[in-house]
């Protein structure tokens, strides 16, 4: 019985070990994400069994961050292979030399139609145009940010210099509304899912949006380091295969997308429902593939706003074969 028992052991044990042995011979993919806006991630996060590749191909290290920037200093720092992120921080990393990346895939934009971050006053404000906004206190999430560059054009086009004729400060999208609400700042930028919000409270309006300036911004994107995607060219085809089938996923499955955002964000789904994958959100596109028109106006806007010391060319982000969407 002892004996039976002792084969019966080493049989489990040496499975136990190929088992683990395979795990790791599965290569894995380092990558960063963030909230809010990355259905096709969260899915594959929480619904790791919907994809051919993941778990088979390749597994995923994933790694949590609190915005796009932090993103690609860990992928400059070749901690990170795959990471979501800003237009401005990969132009960033383009002008120094310090970043090469290929972007593979697109998370959010604008297109005529969705959503587009605005900036807010009280329904009772005296404020009624933008150059009203001159001597005033206004908000925006990051000075130097993403939404600078288009945000300083709508000033300029208006008579305003954003640097003299107002006072500009750093307030979160989370806190915007509190801002406005309290009279702390006379005017701050909105965006989803905390213009919802406050449009349903009312009490609210809106005084520009940023596609009255520049039509179709690409927000964020999903980016992979060129000497990664070079050296694994079928690990990499094979993320951004499944990347493609999350995005088709998420745009037409809205309830069980709901659901997964819940599971991540922590938000009620009837908070979601509000406006989630509706027309006063953000644009998706099925097959998740980048606006490299849009990038490429994104980086003459930060150009002429003086945000960049020279201009880029988008098109050297584009890989000739690995970019969504990919069957």
């Amino acid at each position: 019985m002892f004996r039976r028992a002792a084969i019966l052991g080493l049989a489990l044990g040496a499975v136990a070990t190929s088992t683990a042995a395979f795990a790791q011979a599965i290569p894995t993919i380092r990558v960063g994400w963030t909230i809010p806006a990355e259905e096709a991630k969260y899915w594959m996060m929480k619904r790791p069994d919907k994809f051919p590749n993941l778990g088979k191909v390749y597994n995923i290290e994933w790694s949590q961050f609190n915005g796009t920037s932090p993103m690609a200093a860990a992928m400059q720092a070749g901690a990170l292979d795959c990471a979501t992120q800003g237009v401005l921080p990969i132009a960033q990393g383009m002008a120094t030399g310090n970043l090469d990346l290929y972007v593979v895939a697109q998370h959010v934009g604008e297109r005529p139609g969705s959503f587009s971050v605005y900036w807010a006053v009280k329904e009772d404000s005296p404020i009624k145009t933008v150059a009203d906004l001159k001597g005033k206190t206004v908000a925006i999430s990051v000075i130097g940010g993403g939404t600078y560059g288009p945000f300083q054009m709508m000033l300029r086009k208006h008579g305003i210099d954003p640097e003299k004729d107002i006072k500009l400060v750093e307030v979160g999208f989370a806190l915007s509304e509190d801002a406005i609400r309290s009279g702390r700042v006379d005017s701050s930028n909105m965006n989803q899912p905390f213009a919802a919000r406050s449009e349903a409270k009312g009490g609210l309006r809106k005084l520009f949006s940023l596609s009255e300036v520049v039509p179709n911004i690409v927000h964020i994107l999903e980016a992979c380091r060129k000497d990664f995607v070079n050296k694994n060219p079928e690990l990499a085809s094979a993320y951004v295969k499944d990347i493609t089938a999350a995005m088709k996923m998420a745009v037409e499955n809205r309830d069980e997308t709901m659901k997964v955002v819940s599971e991540v964000m922590k938000a009620p789904i009837p908070v979601l429902d509000t406006y989630l994958l509706k027309p006063n959100d953000f644009a998706r596109e099925p097959g998740a593939a980048p606006n490299f028109e849009g990038i490429q106006a994104m980086f003459d806007v930060y150009t002429d706003a003086k945000m960049l010391p020279k201009k880029l060319d988008a098109s050297t982000l584009k890989h000739p074969k690995i970019v969504a969407p990919m069957q």
